[in-house]
């Protein structure tokens, strides 16, 4: 069996979204990556980090969280609640799609996406088993972390010191699995040698453990 790529509109309700879905053969899970801060699913650092994790046997999505016209508008960029939806909508057409329904999900949150990450994952207990958060915005959903059942890391830049003490706290209120994994000399954007070759690691590591043999009961 050959790696299946496909470029298909993901169905958020009655809109559909741009999408990038790769299933590598025997794939182990499906890791949904929820992007923030304005990108989207041609984010440069989270197809580097999907390429990784597919060859660690993990189908990838990336897909826009928000139309052309609402990327523009700042304040949609922060709204947790709509990006939440989207990431709920996303979840809930992943359990019907014949290729994904019988994978077990993880989701890749970054900068404000793992705040809709954590928000979505605490609605969807049934369906997403881990999480990992890159330089992500915890806080931003903070009444939502006691209620996430999901297995999560929380990774972040040694030099992204207001973010790291944000993540802190979040970790606090999280009541499920968790870690919290520092990479030394990282900025936020993990743009430093190596850094981001380390959320990978950690990530792929994390996924493998908690997605397991990937397949729902």
């Amino acid at each position: 069996m050959s790696t299946l790529l496909m470029t298909e509109p993901v169905q958020l309700g009655s809109l559909a979204l741009p999408g990038d879905l790769v299933i590598p053969p025997q794939a182990m899970g499906l890791v949904m990556f929820v992007h923030g801060s304005g990108s989207g699913r041609q984010s440069p650092r989270n197809r580097w980090v999907a390429a990784a994790l597919q060859q660690h046997h993990l189908a990838t999505l990336l897909f826009d969280l928000l139309t052309e016209e609402e990327a523009q508008d700042p304040t949609q960029v922060f709204n947790i609640a709509l990006l939440g939806q989207r990431v709920l909508e996303a979840i809930h057409w992943t359990g019907h799609h014949p290729d994904l329904a019988h994978l077990r999900l993880g989701l890749f949150g970054a900068s404000t996406g793992a705040a809709a990450a954590l928000a979505a994952a605490a609605v969807r207990p049934d369906r997403v088993t881990a999480v990992v958060s890159r330089g992500g915005r915890p806080d931003l959903a903070m009444d939502c972390l006691p209620g996430v059942q999901a297995a999560t890391l929380l990774i972040v830049g040694g030099l992204d010191t207001e973010v790291l003490a944000l993540n802190r706290q979040a970790l606090r209120q999280l009541n499920t699995p968790k870690r919290l994994e520092v990479v030394p000399g990282a900025s936020h954007l993990f743009e430093e040698p190596g850094a981001l070759g380390s959320v990978a690691v950690f990530a792929a590591s994390w996924f493998e453990q908690y997605l397991g043999n990937g397949r729902n009961a």
